[in-house]
């Protein structure tokens, strides 16, 4: 599924999953402001498509009001341009390859490269671009589909193909035949950021990057997101004693397993119920309805940034 594509068939204001994500993220920019960093200063950068949620909650959750967001489709540019939420926010049709160089770099910035198609040589482009350009303090961001690719019969030799033709640079030299089993292929893609981040500081001097964060969860596909801050060795020490160490969605290192956002399916009044008993005990289950240990434990986790959805009859 392409970006375009996907902006006309997958709504983006209700996937949960996704919507738990963006509150995570913006837990951690609270977190991270209460560090020091003055992310109401920051800008954000994002691919808006024509819902931009991301823009909306940044700009009214974070007080964010340098926003920019690229569409790589010129065909929609009415439609996005009618749906741009606030005069704040500008819109640069074209290609992020265009737009990252030219950042502005007295700034600190957020910039979440969102795409939704299978990892690419142009989106490595990007990562290795964006480590290149971004100052310290700015936090990179970028998601992925993580789906095998090609056709459902594939298998290992055309995953394997797959990623030699669209990640030559990136992959490591004689990699085990195991690297490219399914089970390895989340293992593959962060890897590939890993290296394309470090091919992009590797001529900065004092300059490293931070992992922050790591999810992985599926509305339709299994899609990987993968962020972090560049520091000097003051930002980093800002980051290790803030709080966010203490996040259960913390990620310091693309070698921790990420964290898996598991969104559990229940009803309006059941979740309320659940609400009124958080944070509940280790096993706890509510004894007026039926829903397994499992799935309480993972809306205990995730009860704070869930969304909250209803219907409005106008």
């Amino acid at each position: 599924m392409t970006r375009e594509s996907s902006g006309l068939k997958v709504q983006y204001e209700l996937r949960p999953h996704k919507q738990v994500e963006r509150r995570m993220l913006l837990d951690a920019f609270h977190l991270l402001s209460l560090a020091g960093f003055p992310i109401v200063d920051y800008q954000y950068t994002g691919l808006g498509s024509f819902y931009f949620v991301d823009f909306i909650l940044f700009h009214k959750l974070l007080g964010i009001d340098r926003l920019l967001s690229i569409e790589r489709s010129v065909k929609h540019r009415n439609r996005v341009e009618f749906n741009k939420p606030f005069d704040c926010v500008e819109i640069h049709v074209g290609e992020a390859s265009e737009v990252i160089p030219n950042l502005d770099r007295a700034l600190k910035h957020i910039l979440w490269l969102d795409y939704d198609e299978i990892l690419n040589n142009e989106m490595l482009e990007d990562v290795r671009s964006a480590a290149a350009c971004l100052g310290a303090g700015s936090v990179l961001l970028v998601t992925v589909d993580v789906e095998p690719p090609g056709e459902p019969q594939d298998g290992p030799d055309e995953w394997r193909a797959h990623f030699e033709s669209q990640a030559t640079t990136y992959l490591p030299a004689n990699p085990e035949p195991t690297y490219f089993s399914q089970s390895n292929l989340v293992h593959v893609n962060l890897d590939l950021f890993d290296r394309a981040i470090s091919a992009g500081l590797g001529p900065r001097t004092g300059i490293a990057f931070t992992p922050l964060f790591n999810f992985l969860y599926a509305d339709t596909h299994q899609m990987l997101s993968v962020g972090g801050m560049i520091t000097t060795d003051s930002e980093a020490a800002l980051v290790d004693s803030s709080l966010l160490r203490r996040a259960i969605y913390f990620r310091p290192s693309f070698n921790t397993p990420p964290y898996e956002i598991r969104v559990p399916n229940l009803t309006r009044r059941e979740r309320l119920y659940l609400d009124a008993n958080m944070p509940c005990a280790a096993g706890w289950t509510p004894p007026d309805f039926e829903v397994g240990v499992d799935e309480v434990a993972s809306y205990r986790e995730i009860y704070r940034f869930f969304p909250a959805y209803a219907e409005l009859l106008l």
